[in-house]
């Protein structure tokens, strides 16, 4: 199954710029009600995925991670690609197959697509993966399943 059917495309994303600020990020992410929202950067490349956990935890972070608590004022010389975590819902690309798509969204809420160059063209939910599976579509063979259980 070709997964391009279940991608959500950048144009109907919202997203992130890696140079917005701190501020510019954590006000985009309450408009769209969103706990996490991919990262680009200008030239269109995937960097990764903040959440509102990473925003928060800059926030309190103590002069003991290296890093000291912000002002408001703080906050406007700080930008997102300060806060990203690399760890983070990694990207796949549009031939990944559905079984591997579903390993991937057993950890995160949606699953950033790039192509071949790297650059982001959109992402597919986790409820798109659940739907497909559970319509059965196509079953996951049972020891794929006691893998990744």
């Amino acid at each position: 199954m070709n997964i391009a059917y279940f991608l959500l495309p950048k144009n109907r994303v919202a997203y992130l710029y890696d140079d917005y600020t701190f501020r510019q990020g954590l006000e985009k992410m309450r408009h769209h009600g969103y706990t996490a929202i991919p990262v680009i950067s200008r030239d269109g490349k995937y960097v990764g995925t903040v959440s509102e956990g990473d925003f928060l935890w800059r926030l309190v972070a103590d002069e003991g991670e290296g890093q000291r608590p912000c002002s408001m004022k703080d906050l406007e010389q700080l930008q997102v690609r300060d806060i990203l975590r690399e760890t983070q819902y990694l990207p796949v690309r549009i031939t990944v197959s559905m079984e591997e798509l579903l390993t991937s969204a057993m950890n995160q809420n949606f699953i950033p697509v790039v192509d071949d160059s790297g650059s982001f063209i959109g992402i597919v939910t986790r409820k798109d993966i659940i739907r497909y599976f559970s319509e059965g579509k196509q079953v996951p063979e049972k020891t794929f399943l006691q893998k990744i259980v």
